[in-house]
Order: C-alpha cells, then sequence, then structure tokens
C-alpha cells in the first residue's frame, strides 16, 4: 500500500522538518500552507531533489470548505490517504487572560482546535475500514503548554492543546476498531518561528535554563517522534502522547 501523508502547516518549523523525513521514510507529502507558498514550494523542492513525492496546496484548516479541497486534491493526486499528522497552528502576542479579546479567542480556537477535528473528520473517512478504507494513522502535534498553561504570555493558545489532547484521547478510542491509531507529540521549547507570533523571537534561549536539559530542541527532534508514531513500530500504540519537551 502507497503512504500518503498530509502535513498541516508544513511550509516552516515542526511541519517542514517533518515533511523532509516522511519523504526519506517513502512517504508521498502534500505539503499544506495558509499564505507562504514560496516557503511550501521550497519545501516541495527539497523532497523532489531527495527523489520525494511531494505537492503543495494552499488552505485554511479553519474553513471547512478549504479542508475538504485540501484532501480532495490528495484524493485526485496520489489516492487514498494513509496518515495526517494535523500540525498547523497559531497562537498570538503574550498577553494575560484579562486583556484578551473574543477575537483571538475564537481566532485561536478555530484554527487550533476546529481546524484539527476538520482534518480529523477528513481523515477517518478515507481512512476507516467502516467506510470500507484501509486503515491509517494520524498525530495530534499538541504542546507542552498543555500541562503548563503559559501563564502571563498565551493560556488560550495553552488551552487549544488541552483540548487537542482530550480530542486525541477520545477519537484514539472511537476508530480504534477500525484500523486507525491516533496519538499525539507535545514538544515545547523547540527552535520555531512561531515564538516571532507570539512577540518574542528569542524566547527559547530565555528559559532554555528552565528546561531540565538546559537547551532548546530542534524540529528534526519533534520530527522523529511524529514519523515513530506513523510508522508500524508503533502499531500497539493508541491514545497516547510522547512529550518532546527536554524533561520540562
Amino acid at each position: 500500500m502507497n503512504k500518503i501523508v498530509i502535513i498541516t502547516g508544513s511550509s516552516r518549523g515542526i511541519g517542514a522538518a517533518t515533511a523532509i523525513l516522511a519523504a526519506e521514510r517513502g512517504y508521498a507529502v502534500c505539503v499544506h500552507y495558509l499564505h507562504n507558498g514560496a516557503a511550501a514550494d521550497a519545501v516541495v523542492d527539497t523532497i523532489e531533489r531527495a527523489g520525494g513525492k511531494a505537492i503543495a496546496v494552499a488552505a485554511d484548516i479553519a474553513v471547512e470548505t478549504d479542508v475538504i479541497r485540501l484532501f480532495e486534491t490528495v484524493d485526485r493526486t496520489w489516492g487514498p490517504l494513509t496518515a495526517l499528522v494535523n500540525n498547523a497552528g497559531i497562537l498570538d502576542r503574550q498577553m494575560r487572560v484579562e486583556d484578551m479579546s473574543a477575537a483571538r479567542l475564537n481566532r485561536i480556537f478555530t484554527t487550533n482546535i476546529t481546524g484539527y477535528f476538520l482534518c480529523a473528520r477528513e481523515a477517518v473517512r478515507r481512512m476507516s475500514t467502516k467506510h470500507r478504507g484501509m486503515g491509517g494513522a494520524i498525530v495530534n502535534v499538541s504542546s507542552g503548554a498543555a500541562r503548563l498553561g503559559s501563564p502571563g504570555e498565551y493560556v488560550d493558545y495553552a488551552a487549544s492543546k488541552g483540548a487537542i489532547d482530550t480530542m486525541t484521547i477520545g477519537l484514539a478510542q472511537e476508530v480504534a476498531a477500525e484500523g486507525i491509531r491516533v496519538n499525539a507529540v507535545r514538544p515545547a521549547t523547540i527552535y520555531t518561528d512561531i515564538h516571532a507570533s507570539g512577540g518574542e523571537p528569542g524566547r527559547v534561549d530565555r528559559v532554555k535554563e528552565s528546561v531540565p536539559m538546559k537547551r532548546g530542541g530542534e524540529t528534526v527532534e519533534v520530527a522523529r517522534a511524529i514519523l515513530w508514531l506513523l510508522s508500524d513500530e508503533a502499531s500497539y500504540s493508541t491514545g497516547t502522547f510522547i512529550d518532546v519537551t527536554g524533561g520540562k
């Protein structure tokens, strides 16, 4: 069976590292992005120059019709999906809860929660043996923030990832008998561009001394955990989590 994966938010950071590693492991990779087409094309080019298969598809995972189009594009290009990495996520400027607007909260929750649910829904419809699928695997990218809360910075982002932890457990149990495994990774203190979205590009260097390993993590270290959960080596693991947090 051909291995086909959609990785949301894979034009940069953890998603890009996962896309490149997945291609090395034999997956045909859909590199999903929202705005930065040039970055997505660069990931595709890296994969293709190494002999892999990849396409770039733009979609807003907070918009249901965009999600449907994303998955249908992969259907037409390669056929039945076998894996999904729910990775796309956003955060906003560091701020206390008392200063957060409803608009900010809705924006964070719609992308980080609703978007994950919509993508998971489309994946299940294609993978589930209940729908004559061949099974598959879903990995949700949560965050160590789900356990730590991110006080004074982005409690809303942390709360959205807490919801993804709950979703992972519930969906895993819901589809376990239908050939689908659902797991999650919880990265934290990783060198990615997302910290700039919170207003502090150098955040990892500021907080790394609080990490037991005394360093920030690299995106490929998260990607390796994701690929293990997608692989047959994790064939009896579902509804579980790998913390990629340097021990924090």
